[in-house]
């Protein structure tokens, strides 16, 4: 299966807005079931300079949970190349590498420690048939590669743009690809993750860097945690808006959007845009009919 914008849509959540503020999401998730949402377009710009360049094989960085991981497996496979992904921690039996290693991703397992030093790690594996990339995509082409999924509807008329945030390159590409008027809002999934702002800063064009804001209180604990609490409130939203989310990021960011929505953030008159970002296959590391879709 192919990846196709086409079925991109702006989805109204009812139960979220009010007389004073609409609120919507940009399903970007529909694209593709596995590498769904800002995966594919943080990582359309890299593909296509690897082929371009006549690599055969990509390589990159993430943990057993991770979505790059798993949906960098699936798009090489589409587009014809090899994938290797470097593996932070011991083996692990997660249903994301299990489903990597089905699409054709080799797999090294590195410490911690060691996967600290991402520079000494394509030093040690020099190849030159490999094309690198980022952990989570980060660099300037998944910032261009981001920016573009506001081009994919009119997104003009929202005031304000959130999304999840672990690397931070797709915030960085929407904060590229937002009018001067729009305020462009990162939810951290991860705890303590205080240089998300700087990251961000890095891979934005100088023309292209504008005011944004983070906030770093949503994560639940931490990358991948889910305590009960959010797992109810991941069925809560489908209950009411027929809207999936992960638990790694998505559940995160819509939690948030409605905790600020309380506390009347956004003012009067706000029109609000929540990116879903796919990466519906994390929950699959939950045990079974903890979910209800």
């Amino acid at each position: 299966m192919d990846f196709d914008i086409n079925k991109i849509i702006l989805q109204p959540l009812k139960t979220l807005s009010n007389s004073t503020v609409e609120v919507s999401t940009l399903r970007t998730d529909l694209i593709h079931p596995i590498v769904s949402g800002n995966k594919w377009f943080k990582l359309k710009y890299y593909l296509a300079e690897a082929k371009q360049l006549k690599y055969n094989t990509v390589a990159s960085f993430g943990g057993a949970y991770s979505n790059h991981i798993v949906a960098l497996a699936a798009a090489c496979k589409l587009n014809g190349l090899n994938a290797i992904g470097f593996i932070r921690g011991e083996p692990a039996d997660s249903p994301t590498l299990k489903e990597a290693v089905s699409r054709g991703m080799k797999l090294y397992y590195l410490s911690r420690e060691t996967y600290k030093n991402k520079l000494a790690i394509m030093n040690q594996y020099a190849n030159e048939n490999w094309y690198w990339i980022q952990e989570g995509g980060y660099g300037v082409p998944g910032t261009f590669g981001a920016a573009s999924i506001l081009s994919t509807k009119d997104c003009a008329a929202f005031t304000h743009i959130l999304c999840a945030c672990g690397t931070g390159t797709m915030m960085a590409g929407l904060v590229a690809g937002s009018t001067a008027i729009q305020q462009v809002i990162g939810i951290s999934v991860l705890k303590n993750n205080y240089g998300l702002e700087e990251s961000i800063k890095n891979i934005l064009p100088l023309e292209l860097t504008k005011d944004f804001t983070t906030f770093h209180h949503y994560h639940f604990g931490g990358y991948a945690k889910h305590p009960p609490a959010l797992i109810d409130y991941m069925n809560n939203l489908f209950e009411r808006e027929a809207v999936p989310t992960d638990l790694v990021y998505t559940a995160k960011l819509f939690y948030a959007v409605e905790d600020l929505l309380e506390q009347q953030y956004f003012g009067h008159q706000a029109s609000v845009l929540i990116i879903h970002s796919g990466g519906l296959q994390g929950n699959r590391s939950l045990t079974n009919n903890r979910l209800i879709f």
